[in-house]
């Protein structure tokens, strides 16, 4: 390509000097078919680095792409704490795109544009040298000032995204919060908010679009300048006999012929250090580690759910760099949540956790299946320490119904069978009915093949959580752990789902989180937890008789 580039103001000062003189109108024909000939081979070359790159690119993608899931999925629980999900996106996305855009153009835009510009500096030398130094006396101060005016363009636009990004927060977060201003008539305060957000945006928009015109106005007159340096010196040089009239045309096509590479190498500074800097957020998140099994890890069948926590120590970890709520950051500034915590859970019974917000309940359900690793202490299950238990085997074990329900988009077929992918319609069905979900689904459209839209949008809570029992039901695990699974819903839908609950907590281990005391009642044990660990602990029987915390929350419930 950069030699094909390099052919036409050759011939045309051929053309000029020898056949146009000679009126040889045979070698003029013969000159143009020639040089068409290479405009179609050019043309070929093109379709070739363009395709074929850009296909190169998209294998680049895909493979890095597959990787970065791959290993975003054996991250632990603490990366997603402290991570939010544009983030994440933004790396599996947008950085991979700027990785592979650098490697497909960025060596082909260096080879053609260098080619190319030492192609022309070696034919126009050939020519003359010294009018090809003067012509090139130019261009480092072009490129200077590129790289320079480059970078500040690249710096203004990078403000103007950062706005655009708050911009969109801003207006998503009014949409989704509609009926909140509508309720509280805080309609002109969301416009304020928006007005305020939009003007930032108009600022930052106009000072990225001052440094693009004083990019393109100059970039616009250095070429204007190269122009006019190779316009009167070749003319001097032609008054006083240095070049002919070909020659001189030559260096004229040959400038033009050199100012697309020289923006070309221009925009792949910025390309380089957009790839570079995605190359740096991929390399980073790929060298964090995941989760692993221990060495000597062992691959369990059926447990019978004997658990024992045995002095177990936990504190959330630091959040270091990324994004944080306050939430987040009060939970990590807690210290230990768990301190040399010791509980024993038959194989069969159900225990309940209940009491203070904060007193560890969802992480000691959290620890269990081993989404976070203890600090100190251990846990067993039928006497085998968790952490000599390979993870799949382990969470196989476990089934896990939570307050905040999550369904993929998908069907309701396939939200079900999450709880094993191998299981055919029938038993699908089976579970469906233990959760006594069966009847609202085949009311639906299209019967368990209906779509149940972004995160299970078009079914309510009550609806939701039975979807997320019959995957239970189809996992059908030893141990069952119940994160607050009624506590968001209605009276009468916590008591249809209850059934189904108790119905799933027959003849397994099951660990229940409540708020709720009403639902643990029939618990065999109930643990109350402080930030100092377990206050309590007795059936629902004793701890009335103990009339402790448990007894005057219990009361306080029933009164309200």
């Amino acid at each position: 390509m950069a030699i094909c580039s390099l052919v036409y103001p050759f011939l045309a000062k051929l053309i000029i000097n020898r056949y146009v003189p000679q009126s040889d109108v045979t070698m003029i024909w013969v000159l143009a078919l020639s040089l068409l000939a290479i405009y179609v081979t050019k043309a070929a070359l093109e379709f070739v680095v363009q395709y074929w790159g850009h296909i190169a690119g998209t294998f680049v993608q895909k493979d890095m792409r597959r990787d970065l899931f791959r290993h975003i999925q054996s991250l632990p629980f603490s990366y997603f704490d402290k991570h939010k999900t544009g983030s994440i996106m933004s790396r599996i996305v947008n950085d991979l795109f700027e990785i592979s855009e650098l490697a497909h153009h960025g060596l082909e835009d260096f080879l053609t544009s260098a080619m190319t510009m030492i192609g022309a500096f070696i034919l126009m030398a050939i020519n003359n040298i010294w009018l090809t130094l003067i012509s090139f006396a130019l261009i480092p101060f072009m490129i200077l000032f590129a790289v320079k005016r480059r970078k500040a363009m690249s710096g203004a636009f990078k403000k103007s995204r950062e706005e655009t990004s708050k911009i969109n927060a801003r207006v998503e977060s009014s949409i989704s919060g509609i009926r909140v201003s509508k309720a509280y008539t805080a309609e002109e305060t969301e416009k304020k908010r928006f007005d305020d957000s939009n003007a930032e945006f108009q600022r930052a928009r106009s000072k990225a679009y001052k440094q693009m015109g004083i990019f393109d106005s100059g970039m616009g007159l250095f070429s204007d300048l190269l122009y006019l340096v190779v316009l009167i010196a070749g003319a001097l040089f032609r008054v006083y006999g240095y070049i002919d009239n070909g020659e001189f045309t030559a260096f004229i096509l040959y400038i033009t012929v050199l100012l697309g590479p020289i923006k070309v190498i221009v925009s792949l500074y910025q390309q380089i250090q957009d790839g570079m800097t995605g190359f740096k957020r991929f390399s980073e998140l790929m060298a964090i580690e995941g989760e692993k099994d221990d060495p000597e890890a062992v691959d369990v069948d059926t447990l019978k759910g004997d658990i024992v926590f045995d002095n177990v120590t936990f504190a959330y970890k630091e959040f270091e760099g990324e994004e944080k709520s306050e939430d987040e950051i009060e939970v990590a500034s807690k210290g230990n949540v768990l301190e040399n915590f010791s509980l024993k859970i038959a194989a069969g019974s159900t225990v309940a956790l209940v009491g203070e917000s904060g007193g560890g309940k969802t992480t000691i359900c959290h620890l269990l299946p081993r989404f976070y690793e203890t600090d100190g202490g251990k846990i067993t299950i039928d006497g085998i320490d968790t952490r000599k238990i390979t993870l799949k085997s382990l969470r196989k074990n476990i089934g896990m119904v939570a307050q905040d329900v999550f369904l993929f988009s998908g069907t309701v077929r396939e939200n079900i069978a999450y709880g094993d992918m191998t299981a055919d319609d029938e038993r699908i069905i089976e579970a469906a009915k233990n959760a006594n979900i069966h009847d609202f689904i085949m009311s639906l459209p299209n019967g368990y093949d209906t779509e149940v839209g972004e995160r299970g949008v078009l079914l309510s809570g009550g609806q939701k959580q039975r979807i997320s029992i019959a995957r239970a039901f189809l996992k059908n695990p030893p141990i069952l752990i119940l994160d607050e699974a009624t506590s968001a819903l209605d009276n009468i839908t916590e008591m249809q789902i209850q059934e189904a609950l108790n119905k799933l907590c027959v003849g397994r281990t099951t660990l229940v989180v409540a708020h709720r005391l009403s639902t643990v009642k029939k618990a065999d044990e109930i643990i109350v937890l402080s930030g100092k660990g377990i206050d309590e602990r007795g059936t629902h029987e004793e701890l009335m008789r103990n009339n402790g915390f448990y007894a005057k929350l219990y009361n306080y419930q029933l009164r309200t």
